[in-house]
């Protein structure tokens, strides 16, 4: 099952009806948007630019990547050395994890159209096989590219800051206790997650 924006709506409504502070976020802020990533190697790349910085500063280092190469695929990226590559902003890390995503796709060890096939812990195994996958990125990549419902993107920074505000926290809560907090908001946590980055943005 994924998202669509009548089954947010619902869901949203849902879990406003068990949780009075995400139903707070809704009354404040009203219904998230349904984000939405086009799945494929450019949405996964563009999540290794996005990991430990801020979404704006990921976004724009992508968006100078496109406007380099025109279209980003696993050959456009492959014909870019590093010192091109840092030109557009990725570090060196981030330059080697985009090779080795490219080099995956491009050999067929990565079907990237064959993951909306598989369930969530199909997709994680997947993507975390290849060097700069980690749960953060599996799991953003379940909620935003496949529209998976149920998915919680541990290690999200924005997550938990939005968590302490919504729920009144006296400090942000470890991802251990985000996560364990996130359990009573099954089977619909992707949802929930969507609430609270639409709080942490509309604050």
């Amino acid at each position: 099952m994924n998202l669509t924006n009548e089954l947010l709506m619902q869901a949203t409504d849902t879990l406003a009806v068990q949780d009075p502070d995400l139903a707070g976020v809704v009354a404040r802020f009203g219904y998230p948007p349904l984000w939405f990533r086009q799945p494929g190697f450019a949405a996964l790349l563009q999540l290794i630019l996005e990991q430990q910085v801020s979404q704006a500063s990921g976004q724009a280092a992508y968006d100078r990547l496109l406007a380099v190469v025109g279209a980003v695929t696993p050959e456009s990226l492959l014909t870019l050395d590093d010192d091109s590559l840092r030109a557009v902003g990725f570090s060196r890390q981030k330059a080697r994890y985009g090779r080795l995503l490219a080099q995956a796709v491009q050999s067929g060890s990565l079907d990237v159209d064959a993951l909306a096939q598989l369930d969530d812990e199909g997709v994680r195994t997947a993507l975390q096989k290849i060097t700069g996958i980690g749960p953060w990125t599996a799991e953003v990549y379940l909620l935003m590219a496949l529209l998976r419902p149920d998915v919680w993107p541990r290690g999200d920074v924005a997550l938990a800051t939005a968590a302490q505000q919504v729920k009144g926290l006296p400090a942000r809560p470890s991802q251990a206790e985000l996560h364990e907090l996130a359990e009573q908001w099954r089977p619909w946590r992707a949802v929930a997650a969507r609430l609270l980055w639409h709080h942490y943005l509309s604050s």
